[in-house]
């Protein structure tokens, strides 16, 4: 009798160390799997911040060197009525008019001096030669505009078939295709290199030919 007790007291430990055995090994298989989704998750998020911080803008930093701008210091911001005589074509600063351009896209030559009062408030202004950039360039030129502090408009006799222009600043390009076009416009547009940043660029006149 005592013998038969014994082994079924044995058999009985046998039986709940073989339990302990299989729920440790449950415990730790768990412990791994929460592990490893775990690093899956992380490894996930990582890469999403990844792809939003490299892989999204073409534009470039406000700080980068843009190559053929060129720069135009010392310039008046009198305000004066009449015409004015630039330096520059289009000009990029100077006496100007009291009343700034609205800023918007215009299908006929804007007044200068108008334009010059928003580029003190931090507008850029990309202008094309009309006999050069037509059609399907032309409708690509538009889609880089924004909506607010940026102007375009026709100019005749522009030294290039595309120049953009901000307060003391000057890019002139061939082709609406080129990348350094939203590279100026990211950079300076709203620049606080502009004499008045941050002032409206509405609320001032039309040019002619106003279309958006």
């Amino acid at each position: 009798m005592a013998k038969r007790q014994a082994a079924k007291q044995t058999g009985r430990a046998e039986k709940l160390e073989e339990f302990r055995r299989t729920q440790e090994k449950a415990n730790r298989n768990k412990r791994i799997g929460l592990f490893a989704g775990g690093t899956a998750v992380v490894v996930v998020i990582a890469l999403i911040a990844f792809l939003a911080t490299s892989g999204g803008s073409k534009a470039a930093p406000k700080n980068a060197v843009i190559a053929g701008v060129q720069t135009f210091p010392g310039l008046s911001t009198t305000h004066v009525n009449g015409p004015v005589k630039y330096a520059q074509t289009p000009p990029v600063g100077g006496d100007h008019s009291p009343v700034w351009l609205n800023c918007a896209t215009y299908s006929q030559p804007v007044p200068n001096e108008n334009a010059v009062h928003s580029l003190e408030h931090g507008a850029v202004w990309v202008t094309y030669d009309p006999t050069v950039v037509t059609g399907a360039q032309l409708d690509s030129l538009r889609k880089l505009i924004p909506q607010t502090y940026a102007i375009l408009s026709p100019f005749p006799g522009l030294p290039a078939p595309i120049v953009a222009s901000a307060w003391g600043v000057q890019l002139k390009v061939t082709s609406p295709t080129d990348p350094r076009i939203s590279e100026f416009i990211a950079k300076y547009r709203e620049s606080k290199s502009a004499p008045e940043p941050g002032s409206p660029c509405t609320g001032g006149i039309d040019g002619p030919g106003k279309l958006s």
